[in-house]
Formats: C-alpha cells, structure tokens, sequence
C-alpha cells in the first residue's frame, strides 16, 4: 500500500529534520553504528599481542605466570569473536570498504 501524498510530505519533513543534526545523523551512519565495535577488536588485538609477549617471557619465570598471561589472551579472542558477531557479515564488508586502501608502488623495470 503506497504513501499518500500527506503521508510522503510528512516523512520527508522528519527526514530533514534528523538530517539537520549531524551529531545525529554521525552516530547512525554506517560506519557511525560500527565504530565502537572496530574500536574495541582493535584494542582486544594489541591486547593479544602483549599477552602473547609477556607468555613468551614469563615461560622462563614460573608457568603460573605464564598460565594468566594465555589467559589475557584467550579472553582478548573472545572479545574479538563477540565483538565482530555484535558488528556482523554486513558491517564488517562497510567497515572495509570505508578503511583507506594501502597505496602499493612496484619498482619499474
């Protein structure tokens, strides 16, 4: 069932108006709804790579020690897992579309 003509004059004005508020209109755009997740997959990876760092080094100290570091890791893995479900099959095709693509030079001959 179509819109009157009332109906699409009214939705239009609401559109303007959420439009209008670009704090607004930011925090709902698509890579608006996905920023916080990307953010903390981002921190949960350089979280991992510590607890990988201090697994290697604390293997030579106590294995206990080590043992809590693999366990700051696997707890950083699962937040990456939840994070990315949270964002989704769709939201991580925008937010890769929207991340800058690396500029590659090959040598000429």
């Amino acid at each position: 069932m179509p819109l009157s003509d009332d109906e699409q004059r009214i939705l239009r004005e609401i559109e303007d108006q959420l439009s209008a508020d670009e704090k607004f209109a930011s925090a709902v755009s698509s890579s608006g709804l996905y920023r916080h997740s990307a953010r903390r997959v981002t921190w949960s990876l350089v979280g991992m790579l510590v607890c990988l760092v201090a697994v290697v080094l604390t293997l030579q100290i106590h294995y206990l020690v080590a043992f809590v570091a693999f366990v700051g890791m696997l707890g950083c893995a699962l937040n990456i897992e939840r994070q990315l479900r949270l964002i989704g099959r769709a939201g991580v095709q925008d937010l890769a579309q929207k991340m800058p693509k690396p500029r590659v030079r090959f040598p000429r001959d």
